[in-house]
């Protein structure tokens, strides 16, 4: 049986009630329950990778009351792995191929010759 492993909230029986008629308030002459069958309420269960308290992550089926309220905690997503700076310094990275000059813009211009103000009389 499927359960959450923090709260072992499970699936609980019911009634599913079916009415048929129209609402006095409506104008009707009232609803009538014609049918109640047996079914099944099913917890809201996710399956999530989780950190556990000695630090190691696991996948687990947890109910979304759980996540909500913070018993659990979600695994978050490495970083990529980078060489040591150390190591980096003794290979210098690899040259840009033709596309990459490509994208690279122009130079500006120099800025044009201003004239000197003259002094009013």
């Amino acid at each position: 049986m499927a359960q959450c492993e923090y709260c072992q909230k499970k699936p609980s029986m019911g009634n599913q009630v079916e009415h048929r008629g129209k609402a006095k308030y409506l104008g009707g002459v009232g609803t009538k329950i014609t049918g109640i069958t047996r079914r099944e309420f099913k917890p809201n269960l996710q399956r999530i990778k989780i950190t556990t308290p000695n630090g190691t992550t696991r996948y687990a089926r947890v109910c979304t009351r759980c996540i909500r309220k913070g018993v659990v905690r979600k695994a978050i997503q490495q970083a990529p792995f980078k060489l040591p700076v150390s190591v980096q310094k003794n290979h210098p990275p690899a040259k840009a191929g033709p596309k990459a000059a490509a994208k690279v813009p122009p130079a500006k211009a120099p800025p044009a010759k201003s004239t000197p103000a003259k002094a009013g009389k």
